[in-house]
């Protein structure tokens, strides 16, 4: 049984928290992340032209990529955190360039070493992924595909056929943190998704109070939430694991007993 079968199999929502690598002390914040109930982690690796970011998520990049932050730097990250979190699934989410310049098999032996559970491609379609994907689900990582409101019936099974982990849809046609998609639209994508795979299907882009995420997690198999948290980071530096802690709480408290009061 897998860390994210676990993860997801409580029956109830799992709630997935997203930070990005070298944002701050990263190692406390990712502890944060745990002590406040987060049942999956994604670790962002910082990039210089992360198109699918919105500005909470950019400014984070570029604090990460000021400090001088490595390929090298986040798998000892995922490392760490492994060690001290046997049974967290630990996902990397990021773009191509870091994840190919050495060689799709180079980055799925790290992550396998790392203990990493899943990656997240966002600029690698499943069509034009001949290398990244097979090199990763080899080593046993995940390859965990993203869904959208423009995913038509016709395209679906291609993004399933090599979807393993979870599947990941966002919910917006749009960048992170900026838009947040109604209720009933949610609802209705995740009755097709989970009518057409038996994966978990997780739901993010725009989540940011634990209001929204408690109407999500009343359908959705996970909730992902980002922007907030990295905002978080931005705004309180040092001081800001315990503040993520807090948010994270409340979006756990929200999400784990969404369905109790359904």
């Amino acid at each position: 049984m897998s860390r994210f079968d676990k993860a997801f199999g409580k029956g109830r929502a799992a709630l997935v928290c997203f930070v990005t690598a070298g944002d701050g002390d990263t190692a406390a914040v990712l502890e944060a992340l745990v002590e406040g109930g987060a049942d999956v982690i994604e670790l962002g690796m910082p990039f210089t032209d992360p198109m699918a970011d919105g500005p909470a998520i950019q400014l984070a990049n570029l604090r990460a990529l000021g400090k001088g932050t490595t390929t090298a730097d986040i798998f000892a990250i995922a490392t760490a955190f492994r060690a001290r979190h046997p049974q967290v699934p630990l996902v990397l989410m990021g773009y191509a360039n870091p994840m190919i310049r050495r060689g799709a098999d180079w980055f799925a032996d790290q992550c396998k070493a790392a203990g990493v559970d899943g990656v997240i491609c966002v600029d690698t379609p499943p069509e034009e992924d001949a290398e990244l994907g097979p090199a990763l689900r080899g080593a046993g990582v995940a390859t965990i595909r993203l869904a959208t409101p423009t995913t038509d019936a016709a395209r679906l099974p291609t993004v399933l056929e090599t979807a393993t982990g979870f599947l990941y849809y966002v919910s917006v046609a749009g960048i992170t943190g900026l838009q947040q998609a109604s209720t009933d639209t949610i609802d209705q994508a995740v009755a097709q998704l989970k009518s057409a795979t038996d994966l978990p299907v997780a739901v993010g882009f725009g989540v940011r109070t634990p209001e929204q995420a408690g109407a999500i997690a009343r359908v959705a198999d996970g909730v992902v939430v980002g922007s907030a948290l990295v905002e978080l980071v931005g705004k309180y530096g040092d001081n800001a694991p315990a503040k993520v802690r807090e948010l994270t709480a409340a979006l756990a408290q929200a999400v784990h007993t969404a369905r109790e009061n359904a």
